[in-house]
């Protein structure tokens, strides 16, 4: 079976989490200082606050910029719920919008057309790995006095413009998921250029407190443990040949592939491939002829956040529909050999 997603754990990560075990500090300590500091150079130096899971880190990397309860977030509605969840969370509402149809991230235009008196914050998600319209989408929130949440759970290393994904914003969000480009097991990471919400994510996610029991205020345990930041360290050094591996692919994949609409990038875009997904009239046909042959596929997502039962929302969001009726993911990991490449082009050019 060729799989759709592969994580790689090798005997570096091993040595990393045995070198932890031994040292007896398992909880948040001096290898999360260190992954913090090794994952600011990815993202222009900005400071870097460690936490349990990518959802964490939206949600507390939000409260940390002042979002709240009366608060409206913009959302594209075709993403992971954490996007939307993570909004509510804060006990603001998340107002979700409709998507460019070529790079499948958030539309600058229905942006602008959602901002309301109660807008706080724009939450554009660097979908797939292809960076979002950052400069369209910060030069409205300058325009309108909003914060800008960079989801970047899906982009590690993308970059628009020569600058990366995480830079941008007011706050961004990564997520290391074990299915994301690197991973630390579970984990996120909180990314701001701003000092107050630096020592604010801190706060949160350690239970209101930088000092032991001198509590600033009610926070949460987001912590992440020594154990995922040594396995994050192994991988984040890892993950510049990953991503050209990745490259590699995609650009086989798009020499191949004619019967499917293959993903573009915008202009000066740089795509991590988190997932190669291409458009097909027929996908649950393409899906099940790819299972015969022993390609994994995979559909994110086919029920935009709008329409799940915990938003369950009535809203006009025509590409946001189109996309989750004809999306499909084809594997572009690093573990594919050139033979794979071609055993899934074969395959999809079937049809």
């Amino acid at each position: 079976m060729i799989a759709v997603a592969q994580p790689f754990i090798g005997d570096e990560e091993r040595a990393a989490v045995d070198r932890v075990l031994r040292s007896g500090m398992v909880a948040q300590g001096p290898e999360v200082a260190a992954f913090e500091q090794e994952f600011g150079e990815l993202v222009a130096g900005r400071d870097c606050v460690a936490v349990s899971s990518g959802t964490t880190a939206l949600h507390l990397g939000m409260l940390a910029a002042g979002v709240g309860p009366g608060d409206e977030v913009i959302v594209p509605s075709f993403t992971f719920a954490a996007s939307g969840n993570s909004v509510r969370l804060c006990g603001a509402e998340p107002v979700f919008v409709d998507i460019d149809p070529a790079t499948f991230c958030v539309d600058p235009a229905a942006v602008e057309a959602a901002i309301t008196p109660r807008t706080a914050a724009v939450m554009p998600v660097h979908l797939y790995g292809h960076p979002a319209a950052m400069t369209e989408l910060a030069a409205i929130a300058d325009r309108h006095g909003l914060a800008v949440v960079e989801d970047a759970a899906q982009a590690h290393g993308a970059k628009l413009a020569g600058r990366p994904v995480g830079s941008w914003g007011t706050v961004a969000a990564f997520s290391f998921y074990p299915t994301k480009n690197m991973t630390t097991g579970e984990g996120g990471m909180i990314v701001t250029g701003d000092e107050d919400i630096t020592r604010r994510a801190r706060l949160l996610r350690n239970q209101g407190m930088q000092e032991r029991y001198r509590n600033e205020l009610v926070g949460f345990n987001g912590r992440m443990t020594d154990i995922a930041a040594a396995i994050g360290r192994v991988q984040l050094g890892r993950l510049a040949g990953w991503t050209a591996a990745r490259r590699a692919n995609a650009a086989s994949l798009d020499a191949g592939l004619c019967a499917v609409t293959r993903p573009p990038v915008a202009e000066g875009a740089e795509h991590v491939y988190h997932q190669y997904t291409v458009r097909c009239t027929d996908r649950d046909r393409l899906q099940q002829r790819l299972a015969e042959r022993g390609i994994g596929s995979a559909v994110y997502y086919p029920v935009p956040t709008h329409r799940l039962p915990s938003f369950d929302l009535e809203l006009d969001l025509p590409e946001t529909d189109r996309a989750a009726r004809e999306v499909l993911s084809l594997p572009v990991h690093p573990a594919l050999s050139a033979e794979d490449v071609e055993t899934i082009v074969a395959a999809v050019n079937e049809g």
